[in-house]
């Protein structure tokens, strides 16, 4: 079925749009013949385009995702939070009777579902986002240091998963990446190459633990790795400016690149209210594709 939601591009279709003044090449079977009966000028009636959008969500089931933060009232992970949102983008995808798509991802895709608007096929999504969950990563986040468990923690490689996305997306899609981007700022950029390159649409949601955009830790502490960087002890007193600043430039540093693209980037805080964040986020992108499209 034809999707609910405007395209930002005009065509001719049931929905009046607006009038466009008459230019040389122009097809005259849309002279709106009335308007020049009333003003003697030569205008083109445009009416708005419907589309179907496939909506593709790349969920990172890396290690690092498995991290919640330490005080009592953190409820949920990082990954409980990218599957929160990639559940409630699927959900707006499947009321507007567009096709959508899940893929979970670390070094490489994980498990991936085929695009569908079939009824059913959202439960099958929040099945396929609640199978992964966290368990590979549990014994390394307690810090019993299983050597044959950490092997098999796998970590972020976002320029394999473009590869591997892109070549299985045959049309234009919408593409929503949620992750903490904890990789190459190298291998992003060449990944997001590819998919300006195909002409994909993205939409960048990184999440962050509170306690890693704050690090309020005081006393020498045991940092455990999640994706098999081992064990260190740290005075995190002596090391604070300096976590900050990289982690300022880093997150600087994969904003720009996504913008540079004309991509959509949001760095979401897994501590606050999704929905908030995201109504406000998707009612800006609405704005800015309607503005486009006026235009």
């Amino acid at each position: 079925m034809t999707g609910m939601h405007k395209s930002p591009y005009f065509g001719y279709s049931v929905e009046f749009a607006q009038h466009r003044q008459y230019a040389p090449g122009d097809d005259i079977r849309h002279l709106d013949w009335k308007v020049f009966g009333r003003t003697d000028k030569l205008y083109l009636k445009q009416y708005r385009k419907e589309t179907n959008l496939d909506l593709f969500l790349l969920v990172d089931a890396s290690g690092s995702m498995a991290y919640s933060g330490t005080k009592k009232s953190a409820q949920w992970s990082k990954y409980d939070c990218a599957a929160s949102i990639a559940g409630a983008l699927a959900y707006l995808a499947q009321r507007q009777q567009d096709r959508f798509g899940l893929a979970l991802f670390a070094d490489q895709v994980l498990s991936m579902t085929r695009l569908s608007d079939a009824q059913g096929h959202w439960r099958s999504i929040i099945e396929s986002l609640d199978s992964v969950g966290t368990d590979d990563t549990s014994a390394v986040k307690k810090g019993r240091g299983d050597a044959a468990l950490q092997q098999e923690v796998r970590s972020t490689d976002l320029g394999r998963l473009f590869d591997q996305v892109t070549a299985k997306l045959a049309r234009r899609s919408l593409v929503v990446l949620i992750s903490d981007l904890f990789d190459q700022p190298e291998s992003y950029e060449r990944g997001l190459a590819k998919l300006r390159h195909r002409r994909h649409d993205v939409i960048v949601l990184q999440t962050l633990d509170a306690i890693e955009l704050s690090f309020p830790y005081r006393n020498p502490s045991q940092f455990i790795g999640l994706e098999n960087e081992g064990q260190l002890n740290l005075d995190p007193a002596a090391l604070r400016e300096a976590y900050l600043h990289a982690l300022g430039q880093h997150l600087r540093q994969m904003e720009q690149i996504t913008r540079r693209f004309g991509f959509d980037y949001l760095l979401i805080d897994t501590s606050a209210d999704l929905g908030p964040v995201l109504s406000q986020f998707l009612a800006r992108r609405a704005m800015f594709i309607n503005r486009i499209g006026s235009a």
